[in-house]
């Protein structure tokens, strides 16, 4: 069989050759649709992605300079004492006027006692008194009848001076006699005074003795020591600290024994950078993410804007009146109110994510 001309193409029959040849055809290669697609689809998001940061540039701010916060009341005792009960747990909540602790009330309640025998005591004192202004009415009227009769001895005296029928020895003690009794008229009439000013009322119009009055004002500062010895919690919430609450342990007053969380009072406090807020506005929406509960949103609006930045409160703010001064971006303390009741809870010092919407609503 003689070769096949290299000439011809392959799958043609060669007529000369009387051999039947194979026609072997390759298909057309299909086109990747996927590839182009996904080729187009990447700058087509890139567009839309800038197009989208574009129309939102400055509308949204955020700050994860953010943490929860709630009001803590310090709880501190009246009046010094040793502490005989302890009535919480710590993280116990509470309810406004729960008894948390005790002061042994003895002292106090003995204090009450003598104020009690004090007010007895005034009031003897001004019957003694009464009775004393009495004698000094009694005085007085003896005095100004001892100084008409040493008068009219005296006048008697200068009489019989006169005509010399009297010595100058019995004319000077007729004159020393009026000016004792005028001597003893005007202390009569002292003590008298005395005794009415001390009779007299501590307030205008109250009709009680000072010294009684007195006496009532002690009273009233003892009882309201003893019922100062039972400690209520001022608010609701969780009671926090109670290590300090030790049975036998000596509390002064003034000085805090526990704390007292206000659970219903948590807000958010976000501080943004002072080149923020010129967008800012009071009331506008904000979204709070909590490192705490992750992909738990929380929204709020802005409650207030501070009165200063941090550094400003802080306890040693910044001098910068100096040659090497650097200027350094400061925060300021925005406050995040907390919209409807969070499912879970909001406790204090929690790390938060804060988004503001600047965009104008209504």
């Amino acid at each position: 069989m003689a070769d096949a001309d290299p000439r011809m193409p392959a799958g043609k029959a060669d007529p000369a050759a009387g051999e039947r040849i194979e026609v072997i055809t390759t298909p057309a290669r299909k086109r990747n649709w996927g590839r182009i697609a996904l080729m187009l689809s990447v700058p087509l998001l890139i567009a839309l992605g800038g197009a989208y940061l574009w129309l939102t540039s400055g509308r949204y701010l955020s700050t994860d300079n953010a943490y929860v916060r709630q009001d803590m009341i310090s709880i501190s005792p009246d009046v010094t004492g040793r502490i005989v009960s302890v009535n919480v747990r710590e993280n116990q909540r509470v309810k406004a006027g729960d008894i948390l602790f005790q002061i042994d009330p003895l002292p106090y309640r003995i204090a009450l006692e003598q104020a009690d025998a004090a007010i007895a005591t005034a009031r003897v004192q001004v019957a003694t008194l009464s009775t004393d202004t009495g004698s000094a009415a009694a005085d007085i009227a003896s005095a100004q009848a001892d100084i008409a009769l040493a008068q009219a001895t005296y006048d008697r005296q200068a009489a019989l001076m006169k005509r010399g029928f009297t010595t100058r020895a019995s004319f000077d003690a007729a004159a020393h006699e009026v000016a004792a009794a005028r001597a003893r008229l005007a202390t009569a009439q002292a003590s008298a005074a005395k005794a009415r000013s001390q009779m007299g009322s501590g307030t205008a119009g109250s009709g009680v003795p000072a010294a009684i009055q007195a006496a009532m004002a002690e009273r009233d500062k003892a009882a309201l020591s003893l019922a100062r010895t039972v400690v209520r919690a001022p608010k609701d919430g969780i009671i926090s600290q109670t290590s300090r609450l030790q049975i036998g342990t000596i509390t002064p007053s003034g000085v805090p024994a526990v704390s007292l969380v206000v659970s219903q009072a948590a807000w958010v406090e976000a501080n943004f950078k002072e080149t923020d807020l010129n967008h800012m506005r009071v009331g506008q929406p904000a979204e709070i993410s909590l490192d705490a509960y992750s992909g738990m949103k929380v929204h709020g609006h802005i409650a207030s804007i501070g009165a200063g930045t941090g550094s400003e409160f802080s306890v040693l703010p910044a001098q910068n009146a100096s040659g090497n001064w650097v200027k350094v971006t400061q925060r300021v303390p925005v406050r995040i109110a907390i919209d409807g009741t969070p499912s879970r809870p909001m406790i204090p010092g929690l790390s938060a994510d804060v988004t503001i919407d600047t965009k104008p609503h209504g």
